[in-house]
């Protein structure tokens, strides 16, 4: 593995670089960063050169200010930077979650630059029958992680989400997994405070989408659940269907190879 510096405007991004052949940038949600990516990364390096990266003002990546509400766009660009960076062809690209709204974007706006996206269930709230339901809760979230801090707001969401907070690093997991979590614990309140507010409330660029190189996704085991619901919301917009992929929200980091393996058969359609 690999290891660099990009610096962008705002911020310097880490990223780390596994395998070889065609580019494979993944983009996670809000709160993680690239260590989460690490296994199902190692399994795909036979086939793909493998980008993870810290997103801007998380863990390795820090800003180069003071924390402010972050903004799509901004995100999009660190993407392409990065795919920029790894040479002139475009790039696959893997996204879940809140990544995945950064990766619409970054489709929409700059479709030269990506081959093929898998967006894995991305958050788009705004589009339920009961985002206002959503918005409020995200409004009260922020409200309680101001007053009581971001341990008592992400219970809240993770209550109503099902998307739970990091666990402890007990001592008996591996020590990149405890620094990885220790990591990611610390990055709550940035994700809280100055991501989840914007980000709630994207709506893709239907027009820009409609005909992309695209698949949603969602987790076989989130079936039914809020994040399966988003997905099939965006894919009713976009007027495609949605797939599977094996596992929940994060299936990439609990079945890593038979992700890598699904992933992949996506990435080649």
């Amino acid at each position: 593995m690999d290891t660099g510096m990009l610096d962008v405007p705002g911020a310097r991004l880490h990223y780390e670089v596994r395998g070889a052949g065609p580019v494979l940038l993944v983009i996670l949600g809000g709160g993680t960063d690239a260590a989460m990516a690490a296994p199902m990364a190692e399994a795909l390096a036979g086939r793909y050169t493998v980008i993870t990266y810290d997103r801007r003002g998380a863990s390795r990546s820090p800003l180069e200010g003071p924390p402010a509400e972050q903004r799509i766009a901004e995100h999009a660009d660190d993407a392409l930077r990065l795919l920029e960076a790894a040479g002139a062809e475009p790039g696959h690209v893997f996204a879940t979650h809140s990544g995945s709204l950064i990766a619409l974007d970054l489709l929409a706006r700059h479709p030269e630059r990506v081959r093929r996206l898998v967006a894995h269930e991305p958050p788009a709230f705004d589009l339920l029958p009961d985002a206002e339901y959503w918005r409020r809760l995200v409004r009260e979230s922020m409200e309680l992680c101001e007053r009581e801090g971001p341990e008592a707001a992400i219970r809240m969401v993770g209550e109503e989400t099902g998307v739970t907070a990091p666990p402890e690093p007990d001592p008996g997991l591996p020590q990149w997994v405890r620094d990885m979590l220790i990591r990611m614990t610390a990055n709550m309140e940035m994700s809280l405070r100055y991501e989840m507010g914007p980000f709630s409330v994207y709506v893709p660029d239907a027009e820009a989408l409609r005909a992309a190189p695209l698949v949603l996704a969602y987790g076989t085991e989130s079936t039914g659940k809020l994040m399966h619901r988003a997905t099939l919301a965006v894919a009713e917009l976009l007027g495609r269907p949605a797939v599977e992929l094996p596992g929940d929200y994060v299936g990439y980091l609990r079945s890593p190879a038979a992700f890598a393996e699904a992933l992949h058969a996506r990435l080649s359609l």
